[in-house]
């Protein structure tokens, strides 16, 4: 759809869509208000349930591996178990339930009105019935998901995370530990950052607080009567319009946040004089942070570099990747190319979905792992002991570590910048998701690709790269297995162990995601199917409920790759066995 040309043509266009956008709204608002208070209700009283029930056993389990964790020293246990723990322990279930409150409203007032809008696009068939129908049950099983992903976390990710903590040795017999000596110079840095910071970054928001209200408002009316931006998509609309009535409240808003901000701006003076074992770097950081928060001001509101305030080197080290960048930062500031204001937000969006692209790994893991199970390599005692408490290696992050590889292969061989997601979708530090954690795993995922790239592996290499990735964490298997000869430099065996180890230690990270533990189910209970319809073996029992068998059918249904394997089939089978 294109935003038409010319004055009239967009004055007339707007007038002929506002009628139409007011009755999808107000359907949107009928329904958001019905279901709301329900979405509300299961949302608090699930999460609420989950986070008191398992409140002491987190309590308990805390203390005893951060007591027990060997690379922190006596003194600053001391220091969490009784400043940073109880604060934490205790601020959790508030924090919780209050969040489950207003997470569960909007997700129940806000789902409609996004599904009303959704019904009406292009392609889709029978749109009146869906802008009544679309919205109401899927927001109920999407609240559903939301307390399965809340359990899954507080048992799963929290117990993964805890046992890491309490099991990992100290890097090079040493340990970290508060330096006392430096603790004084440290507090110091932070009260005269609190003193210089806190004022002018307030007097410098408060100066561009109207700036950006005048440019905001002006930038939204244009694409409100010309129909770009925001206003192109119908989904985006009634929120591009509310920005508009409400952006004085944005602006108040970004202003009271910077002035709370600075704050702990102010107050990290004090770890980078910690850090750095030296008052005057912390005393360099004050006067560098007006400066860094004064460019950071003029990238976001679209004015001309530069800052009036000096920006000394605080830090003593500065690692020349960040030297670099920054560098190319500035001398290519005024080259960069202003996105498309005519595109289609939707697309856009739906390149940047974290999710998306973990439904596109399990996707993959779906396809190689029925051809593991015809080819032998994965076995039903696999596949039962993933779908029992005590877990799989081999399928939980040996199949995922496997496809991350091979990826990570294509990447390397075919030199991409990326990674090759599949034939038409490559992954880059450009479009990669917006969450500032995924950086945690693409950023290790861009360095094992080079390293790879670097290594020139051979084809019998990858073959051994494969089987320890795959089989890492079964010595037995990993010992008679025939998945390529081992090579027999012993610096190469070295340096593939190294990568394999990184690989698979990025997939445990993975493996704490919120919704992780959700799909991985639905890989386990279609393999075990799989491997039962070739192998003649009775499928995994499924003990679920009908509350866990809602939930996990549903999840995988909804699933939109870009350009990936979708998985349909499985779901299908699945489905038919059930």
């Amino acid at each position: 759809m294109e935003p038409p040309t010319g004055f009239c043509a967009s004055l007339s266009s707007f007038i002929r869509f506002l009628p139409f956008f007011i009755g999808l709204l107000l359907l949107g608002n009928i329904k958001g208000v019905i279901f709301f208070p329900l979405t509300c209700l299961i949302i608090t009283i699930g999460n609420s349930a989950i986070i008191l029930g398992l409140w002491p056993a987190h309590v308990v389990w805390t203390y005893y591996c951060v007591v027990r964790a060997k690379h922190i020293g006596p003194f600053l246990k001391l220091i969490i178990c009784t400043c940073v723990l109880p604060v934490l322990l205790i601020s959790w279930p508030l924090v919780g339930i209050l969040g489950s409150i207003v997470g569960g409203a909007a997700l129940g007032y806000l789902s409609p009105i996004f599904a009303t809008f959704e019904a009406v696009e292009e392609g889709k068939d029978d749109k009146l019935f869906h802008c009544f129908i679309d919205g109401t049950w899927s927001t109920l099983e999407r609240s559903c998901m939301v307390v399965r992903d809340v359990r899954d976390v507080c048992f799963y990710s929290y117990f993964s995370v805890m046992d890491d903590l309490r099991e990992k040795g100290p890097p090079n017999r040493k340990y970290y530990e508060i330096r006392l000596h430096y603790l004084p110079g440290a507090l110091m840095a932070t009260v005269i950052g609190i003193i210089v910071d806190v004022p002018v970054i307030s007097f410098i928001a408060l100066c561009k607080g109207p700036y950006m209200l005048f440019k905001g408002w002006h930038r939204l009316f244009h694409d409100l009567i010309g129909r770009e931006g925001p206003f192109l998509e119908t989904i985006c609309v009634p929120f591009a319009g509310l920005a508009i009535l409400l952006w004085p409240l944005a602006v108040t808003g970004a202003v009271l946040a910077s002035m709370l901000a600075s704050f702990f701006l102010g107050a990290y003076a004090g770890v980078v004089a910690y850090q750095e074992s030296s008052f005057k770097s912390g005393l360099w950081y004050v006067v560098a942070s007006l400066s860094l928060y004064d460019e950071y001001c003029n990238d976001i509101l679209d004015m001309p570099e530069g800052t009036c305030f000096p920006r000394p080197q605080y830090r003593k080290k500065v690692d020349s990747s960040q030297r670099t960048s920054r560098l190319n930062s500035i001398s290519g500031g005024s080259s960069r190319k202003a996105p498309s204001r005519t595109s289609s937000v939707r697309n856009n969006i739906a390149e940047l979905k974290s999710l998306e692209l973990l439904d596109c790994l399990f996707s993959e893991c779906f396809r190689v792992g029925g051809k593991m199970i015809s080819e032998g390599l994965i076995t039903g005692k696999d596949i039962e002991e993933a779908g029992s408490s005590k877990g799989s290696s081999v399928i939980s992050i040996g199949l995922l570590a496997y496809c991350l590889l091979q990826g990570l292969l294509r990447s390397a061989k075919a030199s991409s910048m990326g990674i090759l997601i599949s034939d038409d979708t490559e992954l880059t530090t450009s479009n990669r998701p917006s969450e500032i954690f995924f950086e945690w795993f693409l950023n290790p995922l861009l360095i094992i690709k080079e390293q790879i790239k670097a290594e020139n592996l051979s084809a019998s290499e990858e073959d051994y790269l494969c089987k320890l990735v795959l089989l890492g964490g079964d010595s037995e298997r990993l010992k008679s297995s025939t998945i390529g000869p081992a090579p027999e430099s012993e610096v190469k065996r070295a340096e593939l162990d190294a990568l394999a180890r990184r690989l698979r230690g990025i997939t445990k990270s993975m493996t704490r995601f919120p919704t992780f533990k959700r799909r991985f189910d639905d890989l386990v209970r279609t393999l075990s199917d799989d491997h039962a319809e070739k192998h003649g073996a009775p499928a995994m029992t499924r003990s679920k409920s009908a509350f866990g068998r809602l939930i996990s059918l549903k999840s995988f249904r909804g699933t939109r790759t870009n350009g990936s394997v979708q998985g349909s089939q499985h779901v299908a089978r699945d489905e038919e066995s059930s």
